[in-house]
């Protein structure tokens, strides 16, 4: 039998995900559940539908098409397929491994061109860990530069054995503070932490990702604490600013979910965060993206 993987987007031409112009597979499910987390519909294993409110113009062809009448849903895509108005999405999709690797090697010459290749995201590439072994894998058979993006909560022995197909890991850190990390996240770091360590010491290259949420964790003592563990480690090539974005609340809306109120931090907020982050290690810090 064939193992197949639920995936909620494959998204071309990132520049975000890893070097060079890449496609990144986001894989749903996560065993995380973070307050912050700009990709909700991710957190769930299950499929889900999305309904945008703000673009239904009321038209009722969801209801005249689905055999439930909206009451329930069996994710049997008629509504989504006849909506005018492009405000019903199924989040989650099984694909198998060719499928996907279909998708990836149409950009092969982008990759070559750039140094670019594929990220596995979601959710957590780790929590579909035969799938995401199995497309690391045949990525690595087509000359495919690999990349993932992982919490790193995940059993040692999986991740040290998806690193022989990895060329660079984006790895998260989004709490130094063990309990703080529970209560932001719902689990502790101290598998996370034990994890990281484990690839450095197995040599894996590895970009620190380091979400900065104001209200949570950008406090001077996780910076520090950013700062303490990428100078032990050695596989650690940079760190990574993430500062926060509103970019996920129309997915809370469409999943009838509340948002947590984040403000957007300026640009000289994350240039005063990479300043403290960078005086306390000799990587390199430097901003993911704008916010």
């Amino acid at each position: 039998m064939s193992v197949k993987g639920t995936i909620f987007n494959i998204q071309r031409f990132c520049v975000n995900d890893g070097p060079g112009i890449r496609t990144t597979v986001f894989l749903k499910g996560c065993p995380l559940s973070c307050a912050w987390c700009h990709n909700p519909e991710s957190q769930s294993f299950e499929k889900q539908m999305m309904f945008y409110k703000s673009k239904c113009i009321g038209c009722g062809k969801c209801r005249e098409v689905c055999p439930n009448h909206l009451q329930s849903c069996d994710f049997c895509g008629r509504c989504e397929l006849y909506c005018p108005a492009d405000a019903r999405k199924i989040c989650g999709k099984e694909y198998t491994i060719d499928e996907v690797l279909k998708e990836i090697v149409k950009d092969k010459p982008f990759y070559e061109n750039s140094g670019g290749g594929v990220t596995l995201s979601g959710g957590e590439p780790l929590a579909q860990y035969d799938f995401s072994l199995k497309l690391l894998k045949k990525a690595k058979e087509n000359g495919i530069h690999t990349a993932i993006e992982t919490c790193g909560y995940a059993e040692k022995s999986k991740i040290l054995e998806i690193a022989k197909y990895v060329d660079l890991f984006l790895f998260d850190c989004k709490e130094t503070d063990q309990e703080l990390h529970k209560e932001y996240t719902g689990v502790d770091n101290k598998i996370i932490l034990d994890n990281l360590k484990a690839l450095s010491d197995a040599d894996s290259k590895i970009i620190l990702r380091c979400p900065i949420i104001p209200g949570f964790n950008d406090r001077a003592e996780h910076f520090k604490g950013i700062s303490e563990i990428a100078g032990k480690l050695s596989g650690i090539k940079h760190i990574e600013v993430e500062p926060f974005h509103p970019h996920g609340e129309s997915k809370y809306s469409a999943l009838s979910r509340e948002v947590a109120d984040i403000p957007v931090p300026s640009g000289k907020t994350v240039d005063k965060w990479i300043k403290q982050i960078g005086c306390g290690t000799d990587k390199d810090v430097i901003c993911a993206y704008q916010a």
